[in-house]
């Protein structure tokens, strides 16, 4: 890695401008410029997410931003049309509409005297989607992305779908944008027209959940915005960044895989965070390898970077299993390209209760499994957001209602960088069902950490666009594939492969209790082995930088737990999720935020139509004279036919209610 170096120019912000898009809407927008672009034009470097410029952001762009504007670039954070202070209503995620309005804005900052014609895109979640998506539109301007935490299969790898399996946290992150869509622009920048604008949103605001719920399978829905099915129409250089405990890391070694431009993935320990914030750590100077980033695509100086690895990723040691990990010990890799020829599969034979490399492997056995729904309960989340305990636990809480298979202790250190994959004959007593598979790390005390995972829906065996009942006693051939991994089993230790018929609530389970079983003569388990690089210790990154940031007062402080009921007289069981940021000042434009999400995921023990969940979002934006509060509460049941819905949203003004409204539907299960 080179020296770092850079030079601080100074820039001036530009806290609200309106950009206006061909149809005559506005899209609102914070800018960062250096102190003489007029004089001096610069690249311009576009973030583009429906999160709220004004305060939800303010303070993680305060921390990117600014750095880059000192340094040469115009930033320019843009709120979605909808969002925020910006005209319009938001209907949905990357919509043709929003892509479109992408392209003009890029086409704007092209246009303007202090940029030069040349333009970057960067973006985590919705904005690392979008960033991939608006690339392939091909706008003049672009000449470089860099993509966070996000995907390039709408369908298979997000939030809402897995394996064709119906997530938790497609409910969850419904809830989440029901919550951003019921608030108002500030009026403290859009004047009097703030609260016309809050009746239009709560009006046209609804559960986009229901949505997703109509879309079971890969359809055209999904296909739109999946930019694999056309990895050819990216043609500028792309920057793919992610973290093992983020639930967006196999894209980045897809895109590694399929891109036909200059490319480079970076996988560190994080979950869903920029990585000079990546919890667990370690953490980065992100910023100095994007400086090397944007002045090589953007202003075409030779910083080196096109000339590094590939792929850098810290792979993991282990460590005692726990909901929230600060940071996990380990060490930088790479790999000048991928696939890697230093990575081959490793077979291991399926036995009863063993993992094996034995040739001469014990005669076929037929093991069954029918999974209790507490299965899941110790999972975490789909997508760990590091704001609490939302990392897997120890798995021998949920390996009691699973089959297990364990390799013998390891006799020397094993390292694995890639996808697992898992091949199971198998048959179900029901026409549908799902298999959840997991690899875990058995230390010598017998604790399991997990590693990586699955879940398929079996009635996907001929694939995601058209499923079709099983028959019931036949056998199956299937293949699922983990999730993308970097770890380093310790000798001593042992792989543990566990396989049950329920995920709850990670996923939603099958409509009844199904029994799988296992014909262990076609299983087999298939572990991405890596031999080490003597390059690996030429990777190093130093530590995230001190910068100035927003000055923030909490005034009621943040509280986030995971706590799990057990109500053994009614055999009924709770997840409850606690996500509650406080109550907080963002002194520099004199607001009060109150940010406070709870969530329930409830089963009955034996009961497959009893699980339930629940979100609650709470959200408030006060100041002298000027005080919103907006209440979302969105709950899923289902039964063995149909997905019920109930949503419901109030808003208030200066306490008293002037909205209120809720929804009901149905949405019958297509083979979910």
């Amino acid at each position: 890695m080179a020296a770092r170096e850079d030079h601080d120019t100074g820039f001036r912000v530009i806290e609200h401008t309106m950009i206006p898009m061909p149809d005559g809407a506005r899209l609102a927008a914070r800018i960062w410029l250096p102190r003489d672009a007029e004089q001096h034009p610069v690249p311009a470097i576009l973030e583009y997410i429906p999160y709220r410029k004004r305060d939800f952001t303010r303070a993680r762009d305060d921390s990117m931003h600014p750095f880059f504007a000192a340094r040469g670039y115009a930033c320019v954070r843009v709120d979605l049309r909808g969002s925020g202070e910006s005209d319009g209503i938001l209907e949905d995620e990357y919509l043709a509409r929003e892509l479109d309005d992408g392209v003009a804005v890029i086409d704007w900052l092209a246009e303007q005297p202090w940029c030069d014609g040349n333009a970057g895109i960067i973006g985590i979640s919705w904005g690392g989607f979008n960033g991939l998506q608006i690339a392939a539109l091909q706008p003049p301007a672009l000449k470089a992305v860099v993509t966070v935490s996000s995907t390039d299969d709408r369908y298979a790898d997000d939030v809402h779908y897995m394996g064709g399996c119906l997530l938790g946290d497609n409910l969850s992150w419904a809830s989440v944008m029901f919550a951003f869509n019921s608030l108002p622009p500030d009026p403290a920048l859009v004047g009097d027209a703030w609260r016309e604008t809050w009746l239009r949103r709560l009006e046209n605001n609804g559960p986009w959940l229901k949505t997703w719920l109509e879309h079971q399978t890969r359809d055209e829905y999904w296909r739109h915005g999946s930019v694999c099915e056309d990895y050819s129409a990216i043609r500028c250089p792309v920057m793919a960044v992610s973290g093992w405990a983020d639930g967006y890391t196999n894209s980045v070694f897809r895109l590694l895989e399929n891109l036909d431009v200059p490319r480079m993935g970076l996988v560190g320990p994080w979950s869903h965070k920029y990585p000079h914030q990546g919890v667990p750590g370690p953490a980065i100077d992100y910023h100095y390898e994007l400086l090397r980033w944007w002045d090589r695509w953007l202003k075409g100086r030779d910083t080196g970077i096109d000339r590094e690895p590939m792929l850098r990723a810290w792979v993991q040691e282990g460590v005692e299993p726990s909901a929230q990990h600060r940071y996990r010990p380990g060490r930088w890799v790479a790999e000048p390209e991928w696939p890697s020829a230093r990575v081959e599969m490793r077979t291991l034979q399926l036995e009863p209760g063993r993992l094996t490399h034995d040739d001469r492997a014990r005669e076929p056995a037929d093991l069954s499994v029918q999974s209790p729904l507490s299965i899941g309960f110790f999972a975490g989340k789909w997508c760990s957001y590091a704001a609490g305990p939302d990392q897997p636990h120890d798995q021998r809480e949920d390996d009691g209602g699973a089959l297990v298979f364990d390799t013998e202790p390891l006799r020397e250190r094993l390292e694995v960088l890639g996808a697992p994959e898992v091949e199971l004959e198998l048959s179900c007593n029901r026409p549908s069902g799902m298999v959840a598979v997991r690899l875990s790390d058995v230390d010598e005390a017998g604790r399991a950490i997990r590693c990586s995972y699955s879940v398929f829906n079996l009635t996907h065996y001929r694939g995601h666009e058209a499923p079709g009942h099983l028959v019931p006693g036949r056998r199956y051939r299937v293949r699922v594939t983990l999730n993308d991994m970097g770890h380093v089993f310790a000798p001593d230790h042992c792989l543990r492969l566990s396989v049950s018929t329920s995920y709850w609530p990670l996923a939603w389970p099958p409509r009844q209790p199904t029994r799988l079983t296992l014909h262990t003569g076609g299983c087999r388990l298939h572990v991405p082995a890596r031999r080490p690089r003597p390059e690996d210790r030429q990777v190093r990154f130093d530590p995230p930088r001190e910068l100035p940031g927003t000055r923030i007062r909490q005034i009621e402080p943040p509280e986030h737990r995971w706590v799990v009921h057990r109500d053994l007289a009614t055999d009924e069981s709770t997840l409850e999720v606690i996500k509650n940021e406080g109550r907080y000042r963002i002194e520099d434009i004199d607001l009060e935020i109150t940010d406070d999400t709870r969530e329930w995921y409830t089963y009955g023990t034996g009961d497959f139509s009893s699980p339930r969940g629940e979100v609650l979002a709470i959200r408030r934006l006060a100041r002298e004279g000027w005080d919103v509060y907006t209440r979302t509460r969105t709950v899923l049941t289902a039964d063995p036919d149909t997905f019920h819905l109930h949503a419901e949203l109030d808003a208030y003004e200066n306490g008293r209610r002037i909205y209120s409204r809720n929804w009901s539907c149905a949405v019958a299960r297509k083979f979910v």
